[in-house]
């Protein structure tokens, strides 16, 4: 997930379409959470680990 809004914030920066960029940035932000709580042993989603 954070390696899909690195993309299409790549992507959204190189058009210049807002709407990539603020895609990318909501997809940034939930994988980096969702990373963190994973790697602080929480279940996320029922899963013990979140890759």
């Amino acid at each position: 997930m954070v390696v899909l809004g690195i993309i299409l914030l790549i992507v959204g920066f190189v058009t210049g379409l807002s709407l990539l960029w603020t895609i990318g940035i909501v997809l940034v932000a939930i994988g980096a959470i969702l990373w963190l709580l994973g790697a602080m042993g929480h279940a996320v989603a029922g899963r013990k680990h979140y890759w």
